[in-house]
């Protein structure tokens, strides 16, 4: 590292203090000077050109300085790298230090969010810094072969900005003479450059620059209109999707060989999970690539070559060898990952020179796309109420005529509360539903009771989906305890993956099929050689479709994720029965993919108080692609029906979420003997209340993504309290630690595993995840590091209420919460949070064997108010035949009124107009006359006819808002 050196020289005279005496001015960007008079080193923002405040961006070759300009929450610099994923700089030829890229003294890295500095006295008493990267190795190696107090170790970006002795900081003179541009318009800037590297501010005039897709709708005139609004969203979100994950490679990886226990190769090397914006899972693809070298065959990318069959690894034209293999497993300790590769060619005897990129797929996109369009085209994919109930029309519901025994626990299931069994009863009796499961209140339960009854009260198979495979296995389980008999569906890609209900998987059912000897067979023949010949293949292939055929229709209950639903190996099934659960977490267009079978009675469970759908295209989310089908039928008026009682949490870790989030209504299931562990020794300052906001101030740091943060002090307090927990006798799989940061979770990862007092693998046990992977789960004890201190007053997405109600709820004995109470009280919510745990004096400071209360002042108080936003009328349901011929003869599909002929659509097309809306002979009181295709939420009129004796929800209509 030369710039060690340089940096060292020019900062001499600057131990202990940042900011080293002024130079010499440069000139400055003022607003009335021409755009062709700036050099190519001004700020490709601003304009501010003073050599010594301006660096470049190694990767696209853009010069930015260091001031915050116009609303920007960071400098200009440190805005471009953040939003251009770029992570190394340049400074200018003419700057203090010369034209230097920064990197680490010891080990070369460039990426700037990673690098710090620690002042260093030499033997001669020349006081100088270095600069080194945070890496524990590297740090632990500064501290070891050069004796360098790596205590004093900071990062060189700060509060969002570099230090001025590296990048000065220009004065409030050339800021104000600078260009102004608001933060949207840097945004759509860069989003520009994406596309066009060399586009300039007036670019960002150009009609085809600032076109924005059509936003969601709560109403729709029609399904075309619905094609057409959606459609357009989910192509940005797979485009963007596909950028992300090509994007992510890395080149000069070396690679260890081994041999599986079927003797496929496995590839182990080192992929570190921060450097990357999406994180690396077991189960996902990667292609391994060796340029110019390697096997026969074929190219792993599909297409067939001259010997063999789709997928094997082999040359392309150039001699690139490459493969694709699944993740089977991944340290966490030193971020090694184990790929097993498809096939058995591989260039086992070379170690150096591979690249490893992440393979994208289309399929779930391509999926939710066709869903879409059989909405649209195919009369048959949903019955007629369903289909304008999707689009906010106002029909009238057909009735049901099943009823469900008194009984209505079904067996091998605990038995239902009231709450429970009272939902189960309403859904059974109607065609759409809307199940709101509040944290623990047992909805996967009140779920699988429902798909029980579905099954046993109607003919036909009934359609189980969740949009993630944990909740899918979760609820695969509960519905087979039932006695049904039941099929789970995965991947082809995920058939290897071990899982809790791998006995009910599709493929492990056909493997065991005992009506199949030739099938039986060929699946041994293949497992022994690897591959078959063309002949036996193609039996192989006849014989698997019979056999996955017989025991998909001989099942009771197909369970699948909301993609899978659409696997081609369910195309000429018929589901008129479909519950989807988690449904919150789920885009729309997800959720169309599990209805678009048949649907006749849908019921969907989840909670618009929890965590939605991650949407990663900024216009896709700006767009509304992040609102729920669930949500949306809120909006339209469809009242959810909410389960009431938790058997989860501690009673004093329920109430703050049920007074914030649900508006008192939780009732404890449990009591607080229950949810006490006399052998846990921790300090709790309130022994009745294991709810404790622990102080924290120490700063954050922006990780080496550059796109997330970290807090060094937290991590290290996260160490601790893990440890006493471990120390206290609390299992490891018993402990998590949520954090809502990537780079949080990386850094607490390496403390937990570097630090930790006791056995590193009790500490490997330990989950330590981000809050949308704890949802829907439970710990015994949970730790949450909220990793936001900064002095700007920025929380970030800590002010989201559905994260912290996620992130308050996952424990069952207690919850330790890490933060800074006078920044996140800044925010109404916190401030509330903070607040409830100061009135039982859970508020503390200090160290874990002398806590104290917290005397740190908070921002004045601001009103928080959550409230849902309620709807009209549940809606009814009816049973439908299974023989797709006849479906288009089955008037429950038909989409148009009485009056209107068979296949015509019920508003005659966009722009006609529409028939009057009917009233539902099921509301208590008829509906307020409207526009049934109005836009926006629905009136008042449609909260009227809700009995207490049906719904437990308070009726106040009111809409869901943060004050």
């Amino acid at each position: 590292g030369q710039v060690g050196a340089q940096v060292a020289a020019a900062a001499a005279a600057a131990e202990g203090q940042q900011v080293p005496p002024e130079g010499q001015p440069g000139q400055t960007a003022g607003a009335q000077e021409a755009e062709e008079d700036l050099p190519e080193w001004a700020c490709a923002y601003c304009g501010i050109h003073d050599p010594a405040c301006v660096a470049r961006c190694a990767a696209t070759g853009k010069w930015f300085c260091n001031a915050r300009c116009g609303t920007l929450p960071a400098s200009c610099l440190v805005y471009h790298l953040v939003r251009s994923k770029n992570k190394e700089v340049v400074l200018h030829r003419e700057s203090p230090l010369g034209e230097t890229a920064l990197e680490c003294y010891i080990t070369g890295s460039r990426n700037v969010f990673s690098l710090g500095f620690v002042p260093v006295t030499h033997e001669d008493g020349q006081n100088t810094v270095v600069l080194i990267s945070r890496d524990p190795e590297v740090l632990a190696s500064g501290r070891k072969d050069f004796d360098w107090d790596m205590d004093q170790w900071q990062p060189i970006v700060q509060n969002k900005a570099f230090l001025s002795w590296l990048v000065k900081v220009p004065s409030d003179h050339d800021v104000v003479r600078a260009r102004h541009l608001s933060a949207a318009q840097i945004n759509r800037l860069e989003e520009l450059w994406k596309r066009e590297p060399s586009a300039t501010l007036e670019d960002l005039e150009r009609p085809d620059v600032n076109v924005e897709p059509d936003p969601v709708q709560t109403r729709y005139e029609d399904s075309v209109q619905y094609m057409q609004v959606l459609d357009p969203l989910v192509g940005l979100e797979a485009e963007h999707d596909r950028e992300a994950k090509e994007s992510q490679q890395r080149s000069d990886v070396t690679v260890t060989w081994d041999v599986s226990l079927n003797r496929r190769n496995v590839a182990h090397f080192y992929y570190p999970q921060e450097d990357h914006e999406l994180r690396l899972m077991a189960g996902a693809e990667l292609r391994l690539r060796l340029p110019g070298s390697g096997g026969g065959g074929v190219h792993t990318d599909g297409k067939k070559g001259k010997k063999g069959a789709k997928g094997r690894p082999g040359k392309d034209k150039s001699g690139e060898w490459s493969a694709i293999g699944r993740v089977v497993k991944i340290s966490p300790e030193s971020n090694e990952v184990s790929l097993e590769l498809r096939g058995r060619d591989a260039p086992t005897s070379i170690t150096l020179g591979y690249a490893v990129e992440q393979v994208w797929k289309a399929v779930s996109f391509d999926r939710m796309r066709t869903a879409l369009k059989l909405f649209a085209n195919d009369e048959t994919s949903v019955s007629g109420y369903i289909y304008h109930t999707l689009l906010g029309h106002d029909v009238e519901a057909p009735a049901i005529n099943a009823l469900p025994p008194a009984h209505i626990s079904a067996p091998g299931l605990p038995e239902l509360n009231h709450s429970q069994a009272e939902a189960v009863r309403t859904v059974l009796s109607r065609p759409f539903s809307l199940i709101q499961g509040p944290p623990g209140t047992g909805k996967t339960v009140t779920s699988a009771t429902v798909v029980y009854h579905m099954s046993k009260l109607n003919q036909g198979q009934v359609l189980v989906c969740a949009p993630s495979n944990v909740a899918v296995d979760q609820l695969t389980e509960k519905v087979a305890q039932t006695g049904l008999k039941v099929v789970r569906l995965v991947a082809k890609s995920r058939e290897d993956m071990v899982s809790s209900v791998e006995h009910l998987t599709l493929h492990y059912q056909v493997a065991n099929l005992g009506t199949r000897k030739e099938l039986s067979k060929l699946m041994q023949l293949k497992a022994e050689t690897g591959e078959l010949s063309e002949k036996d293949e193609k039996r192989y292939r006849a014989q698997l479709r019979a056999a996955e055929r017989e025991v998909l229709q001989a099942a009771d209950v197909i369970c699948a994720t909301c993609v899978g639903s659409g696997d081609p190996r369910l195309t000429n099934f018929r589901f008129r029965h479909v519950l989807i659960d988690e449904s919150t977490q789920a885009t729309e267009p997800e959720c169309l993919i599990s209805l678009v079978s048949g649907a006749k009675q849908a019921v969907m469970v989840g909670d618009h108080c929890q965590l939605g759908p991650v949407i990663v295209c900024k216009a896709a989310a700006r767009a509304g692609l992040t609102q729920s089908l669930f949500e949306r039928c809120i909006l339209m008026g469809i009242r959810p029906i909410r389960l009431e009682v938790q058997y989860r949490m501690h009673p004093a870790l329920s109430e703050f979420p049920s007074n914030t989030f649900y508006e008192g209504s939780l009732q404890n299931g449990v009591g607080e003997l229950e949810r006490v562990r006399d052998d846990v020794d921790f300090p709790w300052p309130a022994q009745d209340c294991p709810l404790m906001f622990y102080s924290q101030m120490g700063q954050e740091e922006i990780s080496s993504s550059g796109t997330s943060y970290l807090n060094r002090m937290e991590a290290t307090t996260v160490e601790r309290i893990v440890t006493t927990f471990l120390r206290a006798g609390v299992h490891p799989s018993q402990l998590g630690v949520i954090t809502p940061y990537e780079g949080q979770r990386a850094y607490v990862v390496a403390t937990l595993l570097r630090s930790g007092a006791l056995r590193q693998a009790l500490y490997e046990e330990v989950e330590v995840a981000s809050v949308d992977a704890f949802q829907g789960r439970e710990k015994d004890y949970i730790v949450l590091s909220c990793v936001r201190s900064n002095e700007h007053n920025g929380v970030g997405f800590l002010s989201d209420p559905r994260r912290l109600n996620v992130a308050l709820t996952r424990a069952k004995y207690g919850t330790v919460v890490l933060g800074n109470p006078k920044l996140l009280s800044t925010s109404p919510l916190w401030h509330a949070l903070i607040s409830h745990c100061r009135d039982r004096q859970t508020l503390v400071e200090g160290s874990l064997s002398s806590l104290r209360q917290c005397m740190v002042p908070l921002a004045p108080p601001r009103q928080f108010t959550f409230r849902h936003r309620l709807g009209g009328a549940q809606r009814d349901a009816r049973r439908g035949r299974e023989n797709r011929s006849s479906d288009h003869d089955d008037p429950d599909y038909r989409r148009g009124f009485a009056s209107l002929p068979r296949n015509s659509r019920a508003n005659g097309g966009m722009g006609t107009a529409p028939p009057p809306p009917a009233i539902n002979p099921y509301d208590y009181f008829p509906r307020a006359p409207s526009n049934p295709y109005a836009l926006g939420p629905a009136g008042p009129g449609v909260f009227g006819g809700y009995g207490s004796s049906l719904f437990t929800q308070p009726t106040d209509g009111a809409h869901p808002h943060v004050t």
